[in-house]
């Protein structure tokens, strides 16, 4: 199924009436509540109750975190294959990718290694793997899969990417000669690194990776992996030194086996080093996560002479300026000359940055006073509630211009 054939598919009954108007539904998930699909669907029904007569094209976006696989293959189509993983904490999960007809497969590293994988109490670095990670990739190129495309998002894991590269067929020696285990905890030990192993395709460079990175972290120091993101992945102070002591060993490892210097490189830091990590060992470019999947999914040309562009996020604030999904977004939005609305959550501070990025106008679905459950719980119907108040201000001309 081609792309215009799959989004008019899932568009719905607006899809087939011919007014002239056409509106693209492009949000990101709504963390914790709703799924980037879910959200589009929740404003499409919005959109629906409106009786706005409109052309609808649904392409649920993702910044390559946790929904990114299910985000694209709703958009453009492609098989979702289902294997049982090393969790983050050792356990076997069900995780997933999915292939393209192009033969690219879409990894996220959630699926495998997130950090919603591991119950509060339980999260503890030192001990937390991108085994996982790694299988999932083995797996896509036994199949033959032609290129990787690696969201990195909500990572459980500060191990700098060894647990993948050891799923991979990477062996970490210590000084003793014994092959070390996985876990954060064992980057310190790290004497000597064999990729004799190495999964054959990535060896000979035959299979691209490109990787969905929105983070200029380096590896080490109060900048890097571990200071940074270590804390919401359950890392105490002392946690915090040991980690980043032992990724500067491995960057020092890295260099000394491979020739690869990736301890300071932009991006290397994230998702507790996996940058890193994919750096070293499978050529890997970093690459901005919105950039990437706008192009994946051919969001632009949807956008391309429509009439007005809803995004949305959980939460928007100041940071969405830094590639965050409504940001890329209003960017494409703003070079076609298209309205784009954001409907959010919640609006914390710097949200007025986001209108020099293009963005039209900024929304809460809020409707009362709510606290954090109730918002989460009510979500798909407030995100009705508000998409139909647009679609009534866009009738009226309000919003993006009178509509015929």
């Amino acid at each position: 199924m081609s792309s215009t054939e799959h989004n008019e598919a899932s568009a719905g009954k607006l899809a087939s009436r011919g007014s002239g108007v056409r509106i693209v539904v492009a949000p990101d998930s709504f963390k914790g509540s709703l799924s980037a699909v879910e959200v589009a669907r929740s404003i499409v029904t919005g959109l629906g109750r409106s009786g706005l007569e409109a052309d609808i094209v649904q392409v649920p976006m993702a910044d390559g975190g946790e929904g990114t696989v299910d985000a694209v293959l709703t958009a453009i189509g492609g098989e979702r294959r289902t294997l049982t993983v090393t969790g983050p904490m050792g356990e076997p999960v069900e995780a997933f990718y999915g292939v393209l007809e192009d033969g690219t497969a879409v990894i996220e590293m959630a699926a495998a290694s997130g950090l919603p994988l591991v119950p509060e109490m339980r999260r503890n670095p030192l001990q937390a793997t991108s085994y996982g990670t790694g299988e999932l990739m083995r797996d896509a190129l036994d199949r033959g899969c032609t290129r990787l495309l690696l969201g990195i998002g909500g990572s459980a894991t500060n191990d700098g990417g060894m647990g993948m590269a050891q799923a991979l067929g990477v062996r970490f020696i210590d000084a003793a000669g014994r092959e070390l285990v996985t876990g954060g905890q064992q980057l310190e030990r790290i004497e000597r690194i064999d990729v004799s192993g190495l999964h054959p395709r990535l060896a000979a460079g035959e299979v691209p990776v490109d990787v969905c990175c929105d983070v200029t972290n380096p590896l080490c120091g109060p900048n890097g992996a571990s200071a940074v993101y270590g804390p919401q992945k359950g890392a105490t102070p002392a946690m915090i030194e040991r980690l980043d002591k032992g990724l500067d060993l491995y960057a020092m490892r890295i260099a000394m086996y491979l020739g690869v210097r990736v301890r300071d490189v932009p991006g290397a830091g994230a998702a507790g080093g996996m940058g890193a990590g994919l750096l070293a060992f499978c050529q890997a470019q970093l690459k901005p996560g919105i950039r990437e999947l706008t192009a994946l999914t051919r969001l632009e040309e949807s956008i391309r002479g429509a009439s007005l562009v809803i995004t949305g996020e959980g939460r928007t604030d100041a940071q969405t300026a830094n590639g965050k999904v409504p940001a890329g977004i209003a960017a494409l939005g703003q070079q076609h000359g298209v309205p784009v609305v954001c409907l959010s959550g919640g609006l914390g501070d710097g949200v007025e940055e986001l209108y020099a990025h293009g963005l039209t106008a900024l929304f809460s679905i809020a409707n009362r006073p709510l606290t954090l459950d109730e918002a989460m719980r009510e979500g798909a119907a407030l995100l009705e509630q508000a998409a139909e108040n647009i679609a009534r201000l866009y009738a009226a001309g309000l919003v993006g211009g009178a509509a015929s």
